[in-house]
């Protein structure tokens, strides 16, 4: 099985923390040139010593703030100019929770250019390398809602919907290039952003965190919260030569949660 990524160059979004994190440590672990890309230099100055060099990769960052569409955008068209990213991980924070009825135009606005904007931005900028290169994997990290959305996740059940689609016929579009677009599908992880889910659902149920987390323990045929690197793993091996007929998919890596194929 070829896993080899070396003398590929992976972007990946959201990476000084969590999923993005885990993503990052396990594609340089395939041999890949990491480009960190986040809104706190600090943080991706202290991340970047975490990535394996053992096969003489060569890691860098990007700073950018993903609630600013137009600064992401300049600096992915600026990056470009003078280096091909082969791999495109596509990650950000998600909308904060509560009833999609009592969300406000302005909510939905922001998300959408949260997530869809800026994965829009960031794969027309990096496609035309990957075409050069007969290789290219995007690989958008969103949610199990877009197969059952989530109570209480009201704008991101529907933002995270539209990115899938969009990946989906992105998927068809650019699949007679070598390019595969992949969606990854987390369960519950050990996150900050599980943490916050957990917090909310507690609080809305009037229950301690600790009961809560109990009973999302219970829906999970695993028995357990995932790890990140277990989810890195698979985020890792799409973007592999391994997976070059893999396309255009919902991965779930939910430990068997999803009551649905």
């Amino acid at each position: 099985m070829n896993l080899d990524l070396t003398g590929r160059t992976a972007l990946v979004c959201g990476s000084t923390q969590g999923l993005g994190y885990a993503s990052a440590i396990e594609l340089a672990l395939l041999g890949s040139d990491v480009v960190l890309m986040a809104r706190s230099e600090e943080k991706l100055k202290s991340t970047l010593p975490a990535l394996d060099r053992s096969k003489g990769q060569q890691h860098q960052y990007l700073v950018a703030d993903f609630s600013d569409t137009g600064i992401v955008k300049t600096v992915i068209d600026n990056f470009v100019k003078t280096n091909a990213v082969h791999i495109l991980v596509n990650n950000t924070g998600g909308p904060p929770g509560g009833a999609a009825l009592t969300a406000n135009a302005e909510e939905f606005l922001n998300a959408f250019n949260n997530h869809l904007i800026n994965n829009h931005n960031l794969s027309q900028a990096t496609v035309p390398g990957m075409k050069a290169a007969g290789f290219g994997r995007i690989i958008n990290i969103i949610s199990t809602s877009v197969k059952n959305p989530i109570v209480g996740l009201g704008v991101s059940n529907t933002i995270r919907a539209a990115v899938a689609n969009w990946s989906k016929t992105l998927a068809t579009e650019l699949g007679p290039f070598g390019i595969t677009v992949n969606n990854v599908l987390p369960g519950f992880t050990k996150t900050v952003r599980a943490d916050y889910v957990i917090a909310s659902k507690a609080k809305a149920s009037n229950v301690s965190e600790e009961e809560m987390l109990k009973t999302l323990v219970a829906e999970i045929p695993a028995g357990r919260i995932g790890l990140p690197e277990e989810f890195g793993a698979a985020v890792a091996f799409l973007s592999s030569p391994a997976a070059a007929y893999i396309n255009g998919i919902n991965l779930p890596v939910d430990g068997g949660r999803l009551g649905c194929l």
